[in-house]
């Protein structure tokens, strides 16, 4: 059994220690906007909040999380009104929009911690979560736009 927070809820699961927080997430708990990407945390689609750190939950263990409180994109804000959320709409951001929790979930702890970023920072920052559709300009834009408005 690993007990965790999820979202401000409390949740016990019968799981392997060793089972990806990814899987918990999807398979056991059902919140489908953490995506899987390239399974080896790499790409950032899997990216989530583990007391309030961007992590890539398919290389985090459950047994890494026991205790701790985990935020996914469901849990950023409970109306999608999280200041990045509005800009990713307002820039048009997703193309496809397969990676785009992720990015936001990257995004968010740039902004948590730097509520003024420079372009550098932002692209630093957001270097490794990768878009395949390649809407990186958009992507810096809307961070860029909820900074501003945030």
């Amino acid at each position: 059994m690993v007990s965790f927070t999820l979202n401000n809820r409390p949740v016990s699961l019968e799981i392997e220690p060793a089972t990806p927080l990814l899987w918990a997430i999807r398979d056991h708990v059902g919140l489908t906007g953490t995506k899987y990407g390239c399974g080896a945390g790499l790409c950032g689609a899997c990216t989530v909040h583990v007391d309030g750190a961007a992590v890539r939950s398919c290389q985090t263990q459950m047994s890494q999380v026991a205790g701790k409180s985990v935020v996914t994109i469901e849990g950023l804000s409970p109306h999608s009104t999280h200041p990045l959320q509005k800009a990713w709409i307002a820039e048009e951001v997703p193309q496809c929009g397969y990676c785009q929790s992720g990015q936001i979930m990257q995004a968010a702890t740039l902004l948590a911690n730097n509520p003024k970023p420079s372009r550098a920072e932002i692209v630093q920052h957001m270097d490794g979560n990768m878009c395949r559709c390649g809407t990186y300009h958009r992507i810096i834009a809307a961070i860029e736009r909820a900074a501003r408005e945030g």
